[in-house]
């Protein structure tokens, strides 16, 4: 199988994975400034293609937000792939290096906290959606 063609296939696939869970993508520059100055709280997923992001955090992302209080806005970037929105992304979770997968938890436009893969890899997606949920509890109203 050619490399090129099977990578495609894990990109969409993980590209589906999480905007199916309700998580909006963002693929520009203008996209994310749009997303990450709104009003309210905003978890940016920052999705790969690595096992971690597969098998623990976008099953953590999917499944933390099915809870009494979640972020006002989901979204998602995908590092490796949208670069120029990624790499702006960044530029909104201030004090933190890049990380992915990841978690940002913004509030009105500012980063409040992250979930960076050290938080992620290793741990069960359960672990992360416990983690998530914490954060939630301490930064989001319910639903």
């Amino acid at each position: 199988m050619d490399f090129n063609l099977f990578m495609n296939d894990v990109v969409d696939a993980a590209r589906k994975d999480i905007t199916e869970a309700g998580y909006n993508e963002l693929k520009s520059t203008e996209d994310v400034d749009k997303a990450l100055t709104r009003e309210g709280t905003t978890l940016v997923m920052v999705n790969s293609t690595c096992g971690c992001a597969g098998g623990v955090a976008r099953p953590a992302a999917a499944n933390s937000i099915h809870y009494d209080k979640r972020p006002d806005h989901l979204v998602t970037v995908f590092a490796g792939q949208d670069r120029e929105a990624t790499e702006k992304a960044r530029e909104y979770f201030e004090g933190f290096p890049p990380s992915s997968p990841s978690f940002a938890l913004l509030k009105d436009g500012k980063i409040v906290t992250m979930l960076e893969r050290h938080d992620i890899e290793g741990y069960s997606a359960i672990d992360v959606i416990g983690k998530l949920q914490n954060l939630f509890d301490k930064h989001c109203e319910e639903v």
